[in-house]
């Protein structure tokens, strides 16, 4: 199995709210269930693009370095019950070329076992560009490949991990 889903309204409502938590905005669920609902899930451009184009769920604002970086939600999640794959997260190659969009982790990487984290797997954003570069809801901004990826024959990996990025030192033993 592989695929893309939404996260649930409740995740989404969540990682809104922590987004905005620093600042006085006050949020109109209505209009955020709204968003919620109309979320595109990725898709290729064309039969020979490599990746799924993710697209924004809400109006995205991304700034200079310089300027501390907001997380964003995607309100997306991808599954898979394989562990020899995983998702690698880019910027679209024209906003990078052209806005000098990039992410912060410079590639995300999302693996089998992170859509199984308390979040669903929600799959975050936390970019920068060259000047200040505003997305509009539904513009695609970045792209997922899935990636084959193959372990060394020794390997006795048997931990596992319970969070997004940056928690694989966060293992669970089983």
């Amino acid at each position: 199995m592989i695929k893309f889903e939404k996260v649930s309204w409740e995740e989404y409502k969540k990682a809104i709210e922590e987004l905005c938590s620093n600042r006085l905005v006050d949020i109109d669920y209505d209009a955020l269930r709204e968003e919620w609902e109309n979320i595109k899930l990725p898709t290729r451009a064309t039969r020979d693009s490599a990746g799924y184009d993710f697209y924004a769920p809400c109006i995205m604002n991304f700034y200079p370095s310089a300027v501390p970086a907001t997380i964003y939600p995607t309100g997306i999640r991808f599954i898979t019950d394989r562990d020899d794959i995983f998702l690698m997260c880019v910027p679209r190659s024209g906003l990078g070329f052209k806005k000098g969009l990039r992410l912060w982790n410079t590639t995300g990487i999302i693996d089998s076992a992170y859509w199984k984290s308390d979040n669903e797997g929600h799959i975050k954003v936390k970019m920068s560009a060259k000047a200040i570069t505003t997305l509009k809801p539904g513009q695609a901004f970045m792209q997922g490949i899935i990636v084959p990826f193959l372990k060394v024959d020794a390997d006795d990996a048997i931990a596992e991990r319970n969070g997004g990025f940056g928690s694989t030192d966060r293992k669970v033993n089983k």
